[in-house]
């Protein structure tokens, strides 16, 4: 009788890379974008510039140009002078979603942990009725993969089912994808990049074209346990996993702490260039379960509300 009920609880998932509960939980939460960069589309966001809602905002002086339909009349006949009603603007925001697919990505549960992430950030964008799109960057020859930019209920089983069938492997630097993005990508909002961060790019650069797209970087590091705090001693061959190249090295344990040395300053590096275009940056483990990220420390970063 468990066993049964074991299967009908699995046919009742709405994706495998979260559980219902957390999908509720989601719904109801939304991305907290900082610079509130959005566009003059209908939308959720409130924006100072006046347009055309019914919620009510505040009077200003009536200048000439101005649409005669907004003038306050009961105004005018008390005070003999045009005020203008100003009503609070509705935008639109785009959530642009880049997942890192190359191979280096296949240790340690990174790729899925970015799959479970893009998951949650695309079902809030969709529930506050944002543009979301999707970016998969494999090969360094061939364009990302494109998920098109959708917004609702309706589309959420579709953004779950490209990011169940999307595998990782390939050779792609993160800093080329971020580039082949926005060869296609139009609108302003928020981009929320999930990487290693292992390249040998120039992401500065990256993060310029980023910002003067209109678009606000949430950059998150994602490192296998390994990764962060890894056991080695003896003689070794490193091989790396996207260009094969190899690497034969005597006394492992002795090059360890400038290992750290060096991943520690690829994470203030990282910080710091999100910080310089006003963006945010975080550096998690792998290892991490996805519902402390989201809903723990997603929270207390100021990312999510």
């Amino acid at each position: 009788m468990s066993e049964i009920q074991t299967e009908s609880t699995k046919k009742k998932q709405f994706t495998t890379l979260l559980d219902n509960n957390a999908l509720g939980r989601l719904e109801r939460m939304r991305l907290n974008s900082v610079k509130k960069m959005t566009n003059r589309r209908q939308g959720e966001h409130l924006s100072g510039k006046g347009g055309t809602s019914t919620e009510f905002s505040d009077y200003r002086d009536y200048a000439p140009g101005d649409d005669m339909r907004y003038v306050d009349w009961n105004i005018f006949a008390r005070l003999n002078r045009p005020y203008i009603k100003q009503y609070r603007y509705e935008e639109e925001m785009n959530v642009v979603i880049l997942i890192d697919a190359s191979s280096s990505m296949n240790q340690g549960n990174k790729f899925f942990l970015a799959k479970q992430i893009a998951a949650a950030c695309g079902l809030m964008g969709l529930m506050n009725f944002e543009r979301v799109s999707l970016y998969v960057s494999h090969q360094e020859s061939e364009d990302p993969l494109f998920f098109p930019p959708c917004t609702g209920r309706a589309s959420r089983s579709k953004l779950f089912q490209f990011l169940e069938n999307i595998e990782g492997g390939g050779d792609a630097p993160v800093d080329y994808a971020i580039e082949s993005l926005l060869k296609r990508h139009r609108g302003r909002g928020i981009v929320i990049l999930l990487s290693d961060f292992l390249t040998w790019g120039n992401i500065a650069r990256s993060f310029n074209l980023l910002f003067s797209a209109g678009l606000e970087i949430f950059a998150t590091q994602i490192l296998s346990p390994e990764e962060i705090d890894p056991e080695l001693a003896g003689d070794l061959r490193l091989i790396d996993s996207e260009t094969g190249g190899t690497l034969d090295i005597s006394s492992a344990g002795d090059l360890l702490g400038i290992y750290q040395e060096h991943r520690h300053h690829l994470e203030v590096e990282l910080s710091q260039e999100c910080r310089r275009r006003q963006g945010r940056f975080l550096s998690l483990s792998s290892g991490i379960p996805v519902n402390d990220i989201l809903f723990d420390l997603f929270h207390r970063k100021g990312w999510v509300r």
